[in-house]
């Protein structure tokens, strides 16, 4: 049995969605869907570079081979760490890295950083989020599908096969 977007229901469903994100920014971050109005937020926020930069450092760890791994590295820097980055995160000053660490790259070499920038959405801009529109709207839409006619009657007929 399939839900409306043809992925697998379950008799036991797990938090999704809108509920799911207000647990924990971690859970937002494990969610595409999560992530795009995050990021819808963080935009008028005029700070989505931060969750990007997030993003990047995620997608970071897990190149393989020494030269995308300096590829990366140094578009990550050039991007959001640089003086001169186009998308340039807030992070404390004496933790910023020098070009010279590009040359010899590592997967946790944005750690400390990336840590940052995490503490900095859930302690700031994560609380505000689960207040604004963006969220807000989402959830109340959720609300109404699961309360719609047609996801009624589905969880009749689901409950009826499961409970013969």
């Amino acid at each position: 049995i399939n839900d409306s977007e043809g992925h697998p229901s379950s008799s036991h469903q797990t938090l999704k969605g809108t509920s799911k994100w207000a647990t924990s920014l971690e859970n937002l971050l494990e969610d595409p869907e999560g992530v795009k109005r995050f990021r819808e937020f963080l935009k008028k926020e005029f700070s989505e570079e931060n969750v990007l930069f997030w993003l990047a450092c995620e997608e970071f760890k897990k190149t393989q081979g020494k030269k995308q791994m300096q590829e990366k590295a140094k578009e990550i820097y050039m991007t959001f760490l640089s003086s001169k980055a186009s998308s340039q995160v807030n992070v404390e000053g004496q933790s910023r890295l020098s070009e010279t660490i590009l040359e010899t790259p590592h997967p946790l070499m944005f750690q400390k950083l990336q840590d940052q920038i995490f503490n900095l959405m859930k302690y700031d801009s994560y609380s505000r989020f689960l207040k604004s529109d963006i969220f807000l709207n989402h959830k109340k839409c959720e609300e109404q599908e699961e309360n719609s006619p047609e996801a009624q009657t589905a969880a009749k007929r689901a409950s009826r096969i499961y409970n013969t």
